[in-house]
């Protein structure tokens, strides 16, 4: 199976909506709105497009990434929300492949720190640990295993300090 990693483009923001919508439509974890706030981030002042990633199978768009800026401690950072492939091909790598695209590109951007609320048995893998080891904080309620973040230039850096996410995850 062969799957192509590029940045979204505007024509395809109708199915990137479907794509985000079929992804989440029966998980357990969520409240069901991820579509809409991708388009809410997509408008927003922290909105960047170079990381805003499809994974396309057979000219079809099977997956979807999005990381917008954040700021700890005075410092911009990134937020990955969320990652999303169509549930037919959920565990075929297809998520793997687009976090590893977007990291490589933040890192060529000379993003530090990429931050997520995600599931703790699934994110490790790609070499994020608990937020806390670098000092980032969060007033979001969300358990402490499940608020993650990466060194993404692997210094040995703490940011100490909150992490503070667009409004427009709060919408």
């Amino acid at each position: 199976m062969e799957i192509k990693i590029r940045q979204e483009l505007e024509e395809d923001y109708e199915k990137v909506y479907q794509v985000v919508k079929s992804a989440f439509d029966k998980a357990e974890h969520t409240n069901g709105d991820e579509q809409n706030l991708v388009n809410r981030l997509r408008n927003s002042h922290t909105f960047v497009p170079q990381l805003s990633l499809v994974a396309e199978r057979n000219g079809e768009i099977v997956g979807h990434i999005l990381f917008t800026k954040a700021k700890v401690s005075g410092t911009t950072q990134l937020v990955l929300a969320p990652l999303s492939v169509i549930p037919a091909l959920q565990s075929c790598g297809i998520g793997g492949k687009l976090i590893a695209e977007g990291h490589r590109i933040a890192r060529e951007l000379g993003y530090e720190f990429s931050v997520l609320f995600g599931h703790a048995h699934y994110y490790p893998r790609f070499g994020y640990v608990p937020a806390s080891l670098f000092g980032i904080q969060t007033d979001i309620e969300v358990p402490d295993e499940n608020f993650m973040a990466i060194n993404l230039q692997g210094k040995d850096t703490k940011l100490n300090g909150m992490l503070q996410v667009a409004d427009e995850f709060g919408n």
